[in-house]
């Protein structure tokens, strides 16, 4: 049976010991004595699940945002050479806020 990362994460300790039993492996010596954390990252790698979940950016365009940022980061450096504060100060909130855009799809 496969399993996923999602699925061995809602186990309980007594389930991923059941399926660390089912294996024959070497690496498996000593699961019993191991804590969750420890005992589903040794399960993930003989079961060959990825270990992390990876997030997916739903929503937005990921990438035209990243192009926006670096436009941005081009112009901060300008605003900090000519020391122009107000728009140095309005470069960055532009910053700050595309970065909790993509963190706020992300998570």
């Amino acid at each position: 049976m496969a399993h996923t990362y999602d699925e061995l994460h809602k186990m309980t300790v007594a389930g991923l010991r059941e399926i660390a039993e089912a294996q024959d492996s070497d690496d498996l010596k000593g699961y019993r004595s191991l804590k969750k954390a420890d005992l589903l990252a040794l399960v993930c790698k003989v079961l060959g699940v990825e270990s992390h979940e990876q997030h997916a950016v739903k929503g937005i365009d990921k990438a035209a945002i990243k192009a926006q940022m670096r436009e941005l980061r081009v112009a901060r450096n300008a605003a900090i050479e000519a020391h122009d504060h107000k728009e140095l100060r309005v470069v960055r909130r532009k910053i700050h806020s595309l970065n909790r855009k993509i963190r706020r799809v992300v998570a």
